[in-house]
């Protein structure tokens, strides 16, 4: 683990592997590790794989303010400058695609390929207002209910009915445990009013969209029509819900891998 820091925030990053760098940026509430640290050993053989905290989550330390797209897509570059990855391929996750978006369009002299996962331009739509509203309240009132809603609606019906009682009831202990609440509040509220549009209209790097095709957390549609702005942009789907690099991590590598390795042909 290091840690560099970019305006007041200690910002913590893991970097494994050698090669040109691959920079994965968390979803909420989730942290470098917990997203992406069992995908490590099928990239860091062909990457300088980068996984940084940005504020709210992990082992980084932040003012307490209010998050924004700008302060954490800085921190994220911040990172990755730190790491000597730059310039590098990028892979955001949920709302790290609408980060990774953002650096796309703001920092195009450190991104050579982009991959959004999951991803979202705009949480204004009134589904994602119900849906990250009630994230918000049962943070604050319910965080037991919030890890049951989190294991409901992230994974595909066929992928939960797989596990056990006592399995799910690991799982929820764990999310309750583990989970970093007051940041993940913060993304929430980020969640809620981010729109990165504009500079998705602006990514002029190669750019692979991934739409889940059970996601209940950001339904496909919204996938759809971040690929459908950003200009010679590719689609592609996974049969997952929400949480793919968890419930299909194989396939989810495989794509990203074969589309990042193609553009270097």
């Amino acid at each position: 683990m290091a840690v560099v820091e970019i305006d007041r925030a200690k910002v913590s990053y893991r970097v494994d592997g050698h090669g040109p760098g691959l920079v994965l940026v968390h979803g909420t509430g989730g942290n470098g590790e917990s997203n992406w640290g069992h995908l490590v050993g099928r990239l860091a053989a062909d990457w300088t794989v980068v996984r940084p905290d940005y504020a709210g989550s992990g082992a980084t330390a932040d003012d307490g303010q209010p998050l924004s797209v700008p302060v954490l897509a800085a921190q994220v570059v911040g990172a990755a400058r730190a790491a000597g990855a730059a310039p590098f391929d990028l892979a955001g996750f949920s709302l790290g695609a609408s980060i990774a978006a953002y650096i796309a369009a703001e920092y195009p002299d450190d991104v050579r390929a982009v991959v959004l996962l999951a991803g979202f331009a705009s949480g204004a739509d009134s589904r994602m207002q119900l849906e990250f509203g009630l994230w918000r309240d049962l943070i604050r009132t319910d965080r037991r209910a919030m890890a049951r809603l989190v294991l409901l609606t992230g994974f595909s019906p066929d992928f939960v009915r797989e596990l056990t009682v006592q399995q799910i009831e690991e799982n929820i202990d764990a999310i309750v445990s583990g989970n970093q609440w007051e940041g993940m509040a913060r993304q929430v509220a980020l969640d809620l009013s981010l729109d990165v549009s504009e500079q998705a209209r602006r990514i002029n790097k190669p750019t692979l969209v991934i739409g889940c095709t059970q996601d209940q957390m950001v339904p496909t549609a919204h996938a759809r029509a971040l690929a459908a702005t950003i200009p010679g942009a590719r689609y592609a789907e996974l049969e997952s819900g929400h949480l793919a690099p968890l419930e299909k991590p194989d396939e989810f590598v495989r794509l990203m891998t074969d589309f990042l390795r193609a553009g270097k042909q």
